[in-house]
Parts: C-alpha cells; structure tokens; sequence
C-alpha cells in the first residue's frame, strides 16, 4: 500500500513571493520563518551580512573540488585530477601567471580562474545565508560585465574582480564600488584601459563608463557631438549628459591606469608581472581637460583625474536614475513602475556619501508595494532556476563541469558574456524556444543527477519507499509553487492517478514536472 500523507499547508504567501525576489528562492521552512520574523526584521540582517554568522556557505566552499582534464601538448603533461577552488583566495599574483600568452599553458588551465568563480556562484547562491548581498553580486556582475571566456588575461583576474571589487561593495556605496572596478585588471583588461596611453587614449573604457556602469544612454546627447555648451545644464557647469567630447576627455583622464604585466617603460625598464593595478605617471596625459562641463586643470596629482571623472559619474543625477532603474527592473518587473525608480534614484543620490547608499535603495525597492504587486512578473534566468530548484529541493549539491557546461549553454555565460551590456533582464531573452529547451533540461537534469551535483529522493520527506503521486505534490508542489493548484493537472501530465504508487524515479520527474511549471519558472 501506498504511504498517503496529508497535504503540506501552503506557505505565506507574502514571504513566499519575497523569497523568490530577494533570495535565490526559499527552503523549506524559510517562508514561514520570514512570516513570523517580518520583512523589515529580515532585511535588517539580510543588509548588514556577518560574514563570521555563514558558515555552511564557507564550509562548502572550503571543501568543494573540480575536476581538471586535459591531454598532454607541447611542453606539459596530460592531467585528469580532482582540485579544491584554489584560486578564489589566492592573491592575483600567484593566478597572474596563467595570463601569460607565452608559456605553454593547457587552455583548461588558463580557464580554471573562471570555472572556480562560477562553482563559488552556485555554492553560495544555494547555501549563502546571505541571500540578498548574492542576489546584488550576481546583479552587479552584470553591471559591470567582463568577458572571461575570452580572454585568458580576465580569466587570470576574475576572482580578484569578484573578492576584492564586486563584494565588498555590493550593498555598500556606489562611489567606491566604482572605484574599484576602475582599477580592477579583470576591467582594465576587458575594456583595453590597460593599453590607454597620453597621446592615444583608448576611450572604450570611458565611453562604457558614461553609457553602461554610470549615466546610461538615455543622458547620451549623441547629435551635439562636440558642442557641449548646447548640453543643458552645461553652462552653469551641471551638464545633464555627456556626449562623445565627454568620452574622449575622460580616456584622456584614465591614460596611466594600467596593471603590472610586464609592459616596458622605456630602455630596460619593465613593469614587473603581477597583475596588480599601477599607474604610471609617464603614460599619463597632463594637460587640461573638460568633462561633464567641468574644467580639469592641467598637471594635477597622480590620479587625480580619473578619480574626478569616477566624482562626477558616480554622483550625477542620471546615474542615479540609470542604477535605480536598473535595480527595480532586476528585483521588481521588466518594466518597472516609474514612480518606483523615480523614488529609488531620490534616496541614491541622496545617500551618495553613506557607505550604505546601496543597501538603503535596496531597501525602499523591497519594502515597496510594487514588489508585492509584482510577483510573478519576472522570468527566472539559468542561474536563479538551478539554485532555487537546489533551495527547494535540499539536494546536498556540489558544482561540477558538467552543470557548469550546462550553464553556459543555458544562455547565461556565468562571467563569460561577450558584450559589455551583461545579459538581457527581460523576460523576451529568457523565453525562446531553444532557451526554454534548455531550461527544462536544467531542471530535470538538476533532479535526476545528469551531472552528478547530487541525489534528489523526493520520497524521503513525505515517508519514505512507496508512496502516492498525490503525496508527492502535497508535499513538493506547495514547496515549489507556493500553492497545492495545479496538482491534478501534472498527475495526469505524468499520466498517473492521485493514488498510484510511485517509485523513486517516478516521483523524481513528477517533481520536476512541478518546476516547469510556470509558477516555479517565475518570481
């Protein structure tokens, strides 16, 4: 006989939805614990993280391994071995050496940097009791997306770019988040600012400061070109936006900021190769410059240039607007309501020296009534999809190549991007036929162990061996959905009825028939 158990409640409703907003989806129990704790209550610890208080994350973290393999070429052996993430907190010096194009280095191992960062992405998105601050890094990553699929020089860099620039500033202030992802090398590479130099500035760098991490294109004046008086604003010294002049002047400000890769410096000199960030007074371009309707003097102290030009785009009104835009379009809906962003933008700018200025516009956003009104609105991307189903699941996981692989061809090129727009946050990205193929086979293979990331036995929490498809999705579909609708609809999608017994394997795709579910698939 079958084991019949009685339907599980379904969870809060309120706490559900944010959970799957502000969270990489809840656990089970966590919805009802946020209900009795509170939103605000939540948020108070959620937006000041002790790092001391998450020790499952660093536990798994510390003892997670990859495998490496690859055949022997040209001046080094064929390995096939099990690693732990050992380049997450390794200085960048000691990862800089696989950026080096002349040594005969297997092409795995120059892309390990990034394979690692993206199995500490998914560890700490599943097991992180920080939820909020990784749904912000993963957000911020793809403000200021790098490509470290492409180059073996940003795979080098990458977990520096995510330990030492991204999170310590993801909830914290935008001006030094800014400022450290200027002087990244994971950044400084990507957009060739490494190469800038007086005399041949390389503006990509500047024009996507302006258009992508700062004001938006909505503030680019295209059609004045050069004619920055006519920029309103502009001639009581408060430009409104920027146009290609602005770009110019500003790669002008950041020549000299470079990394330590062994470029020469004239006769014998080298910089040495570390990797780390430099600036070299000799590359820099002195003389006087106008940005954003701003005189520059000539000859300022080191650096202070480019820190001028990070001033006045972290604090100019149209950024605020561009990232609080971007913000409530991640946490909220595609097109979020305008009053929303308008509001989120006046705290922006308004906390712009607090080192919280991050954490307290997160906040107006997530105890907004649009939220609430706005369940359900967003399309889940790979990322979220895998970890929530984890979340929901208690799968014990550990990341492998194979989910990693999965991932990438799920669309959502952890680190690995091309363009530096990041990836689209609307649902029409999302939905195409080739992505929802990929989705479904990212839950199910997720479910039924395709890469071996860990089993799911979906009997075990409603008894054990021998149970009934309609005890299966009393207990799972709530957990999921956050609701029992819908139960008889995917029994006999299945093709069983409410009381066939069920073997494991079964009970497995009935539960992961319950995530592809619209209901699961958004937040």
């Amino acid at each position: 006989m079958p084991v019949a158990t009685a339907p599980t409640a379904p969870p809060p409703a309120a706490a559900w939805a944010q959970l799957n907003r502000l969270a990489f989806g809840p656990r089970a129990g966590e919805a009802e614990l946020m209900h009795r704790q509170g939103l605000a209550a939540w948020l108070d610890q959620q937006l000041k993280p002790d790092e001391a208080a998450d020790g499952e994350s660093r536990k798994r973290l510390a003892a997670a391994t990859l495998r490496i393999r690859y055949p022997a070429g040209d001046q080094y052996p064929a390995v096939d071995e099990t690693r732990p993430l050992g380049t997450l907190a390794a200085p960048i010096e000691q990862v800089w050496p696989l950026a080096d194009g002349k040594r005969p280095i297997a092409g795995a191992e120059r892309q390990r940097p990034r394979q690692e960062v993206m199995a500490a992405t998914l560890i700490r998105a599943v097991y992180s009791r920080w939820q909020l601050r990784e749904v912000l890094v993963d957000f911020w990553h793809n403000h200021f997306n790098v490509n470290a699929a492409g180059d073996q020089s940003v795979a080098a860099a990458l977990p520096s770019f995510d330990r030492d620039a991204i999170r310590p500033h993801a909830l914290g202030n935008f001006r030094q988040l800014l400022g450290a992802v200027a002087k990244s090398p994971a950044m400084l590479v990507y957009l060739n600012n490494r190469s800038s130099r007086a005399g041949n500035a390389n503006e990509n760098y500047a024009r996507e400061l302006f258009e992508l991490h700062g004001l938006g294109r909505a503030a680019y004046f295209n059609d004045l070109y050069s004619r920055w008086r006519d920029v309103p604003g502009a001639a009581d010294g408060h430009a409104a936006g920027y146009i290609d002049g602005d770009v110019y002047e500003a790669a002008r400000a950041f020549t000299g900021w470079s990394i330590e890769d062994g470029a020469g410096l004239g006769g014998e000199l080298r910089l040495p190769m570390t990797g780390r960030f430099v600036y070299v007074e000799a590359w820099h371009d002195n003389y006087q410059k106008r940005v954003l309707a701003s005189e520059f003097d000539p000859f300022q102290p080191a650096m202070a240039d480019g820190e001028r030009v990070l001033d006045l785009v972290a604090f100019h009104p149209a950024t605020a607007r561009h990232v609080a835009t971007k913000l409530c379009q991640r946490l909220v809906a595609d097109a979020p309501p305008p009053g929303l962003v308008q509001a989120a933008a006046d705290r922006f700018i308004k906390l712009r020296d607090r080192p919280d200025q991050i954490a307290q516009t997160v906040r107006l956003i997530a105890t907004s009534p649009d939220i609430a009104r706005g369940a359900g609105a967003k399309v889940k991307r790979p990322l979220e999809l895998v970890a929530s189903f984890m979340r929901a699941s208690g799968i014990d996981f550990q990341p492998t190549l194979g989910l990693l692989g999965e991932l990438d061809g799920s669309g959502q090129r952890l680190f690995g991007w091309g363009p530096p727009t990041g990836h689209p946050d609307t649902a029409d990205y999302w939905t195409s036929t080739s992505a929802m193929r990929r989705r479904w086979s990212l839950v199910l293979g997720t479910a039924e162990n395709w890469w071996s990331t860990g089993v799911f036995d979906p009997t075990h929490a409603v008894g054990g061996g021998e149970v009934a498809a309609a005890s299966v999705l009393g207990y799972w579909l709530p957990l999921l959905t956050g609701t029992h609708e819908g139960a008889e609809d995917l029994a006999a999608a299945m093709g069983v009825e409410p009381m066939t017994v069920l073997a494991t394997d079964q009970a497995r795709r009935l539960v992961a028939l319950a995530a592809l579910s619209p209901r699961f698939q958004r937040r």
